[in-house]
């Protein structure tokens, strides 16, 4: 069990999905990044937030109990999405939204008429090669998913060494959390992304 940390979900226990599919962002890591965005953005109400590796949903729902105004969830494993379904049930906070498949597939079109993001978490499997996650995110700004200066976070390992930003981006800073490595960084406004 993970919980959410702070807003009006505060305390509340999630599920995590069973097995080893997916590595959940400890509580430690998640203070760190909602306080890193809350920094950069001054507040999340309001935002619009993309967790493209959803998992159990920890980082997407404790947007939402922080103020995000809506979540969009990707997960491909089917046991994961279903414990994303159960802890936005058992929470019951409006504005989260869960999109079974692959990353690459959900993001293949054009920006939900809604409107693009203010914020994207990419947290994959760690076998997942960096150069997949810059073609996401260059895919990401390409399509118009990205607010201008949208901000980007994406968890790699620690061992792995530094993460290299694409075009159109602006690394930030970085943070380690024991084995995971939090990156920051922000994109370019979408016209300029779009090139």
């Amino acid at each position: 069990m993970t919980r959410v940390i702070a807003g009006s979900a505060g305390g509340r226990r999630l599920a995590v999905p069973p097995g080893n599919g997916t590595r959940p962002t400890s509580d430690r890591a998640r203070e760190g990044l909602f306080s890193t965005w809350e920094s950069l953005l001054g507040s999340l109400r309001g935002a619009r937030v993309l967790d493209l590796y959803g998992g159990s949903g920890a980082v997407g729902l404790e947007a939402l109990s922080r103020g995000a105004e809506h979540v969009l969830l990707v997960e491909s494993d089917a046991r994961a999405a279903r414990t994303i379904r159960a802890n936005v049930r058992a929470l019951g906070l409006p504005g989260a939204e869960l999109r079974t498949g692959r990353a690459e597939q959900a993001i293949a079109g054009p920006a939900p008429e809604s409107g693009p993001y203010d914020v994207v978490f990419l947290d994959p499997p760690y076998a997942v090669a960096d150069e997949e996650l810059r073609e996401i995110l260059l895919t990401l700004a390409g399509n118009r998913w990205l607010a201008p200066d949208a901000l980007a976070t994406v968890e790699r390992s620690t061992r792995g060494g530094d993460f290299g930003w694409p075009a159109g981006f602006e690394g930030l800073r970085a943070r380690r959390y024991g084995e995971g490595t939090l990156w920051y960084g922000r994109a370019a406004s979408t016209c300029d992304n779009a090139s």
